[in-house]
C-alpha cells in the first residue's frame, strides 16, 4: 500500500474513532477485519511467507516489476509467449515431429512445400512501416515488434505454405525490407 494510501485510511480510522456514531460501528468493522483476516489466516501459516507476503504488499508498481525481473533472471525463468505455457509446449513437440517429417520426405524430396521465412535488414527510412507490418503478421505488440525488427536477422515464421510466404517477402520488399524465404 503506498503511503498516501496508508496516511488516508490512517486519518480515516482516527475520524472514525472519534465520532460517537462511530464508536458503535466499530464492532462491527472489527467483526469485518477478524473474519478477512481469518480467510487467509490458512494460506500464512508460515511466518516467513507472511513477511514476505507483507513486504510484496508494500511495494509500488515500479518495485513490484523490478522484483519479478530480479527474481526471473535470479531463477533463470524464461519470459513466455502470450499464449503461457500451452504454447510452450507445442514448439517442445515440433522436433518429434519434424524428425518423423524428415524420415518421411527423404525418399520422395520432389519440391519442398513449407518455407520460413526471415527477416534480414530493413532500410532505416522504411522502419516505421516494416515494425506496423511486423506487428499485423506475427500479432505482437508495438514494443515487441520494434525489438523483434531491430534484432534482424531474425525468423518470421516457420513452416509457412509457399504462396503464403511468397506474399509475405513481396509485401516486405516492398516495404523496403530484406526478407529471406528458407
Amino acid at each position: 500500500m503506498s503511503l498516501s494510501c496508508r496516511y488516508a485510511a490512517q486519518c480515516c480510522a482516527r475520524q472514525l474513532r472519534t465520532t460517537q456514531t462511530a464508536r458503535a460501528s466499530i464492532p462491527l468493522l472489527q467483526q469485518r477485519i477478524t473474519r478477512r483476516h481469518n480467510s487467509t489466516e490458512a494460506a500464512a501459516a508460515n511466518p516467513k511467507i507472511a513477511g514476505i507476503v507483507d513486504q510484496i504488499s508494500q511495494l509500488t508498481l515500479l518495485e513490484t516489476a523490478d522484483l519479478v525481473a530480479s527474481l526471473k533472471s535470479r531463477l533463470n525463468i524464461p519470459d513466455l509467449p502470450v499464449g503461457g505455457f500451452a504454447a510452450a509446449a507445442a514448439p517442445a513437440a515440433a522436433p518429434a515431429a519434424a524428425a518423423e517429417e524428415a524420415e518421411d520426405a527423404a525418399p520422395a524430396a520432389a519440391e519442398k512445400t513449407l518455407f520460413s521465412v526471415k527477416l534480414m535488414a530493413f532500410d532505416a527510412a522504411a522502419k516505421p512501416k516494416v515494425i506496423k507490418e511486423v506487428k499485423n503478421l506475427l500479432g505482437l505488440s508495438l514494443v515487441e515488434s520494434k525489438k523483434f525488427v531491430e534484432s534482424a536477422p531474425k525468423l518470421m515464421k516457420e513452416s509457412v505454405p509457399k504462396d503464403e510466404a511468397e506474399k509475405i517477402v513481396a509485401l516486405m520488399k516492398e516495404l523496403g525490407a530484406t526478407v529471406a524465404m528458407e
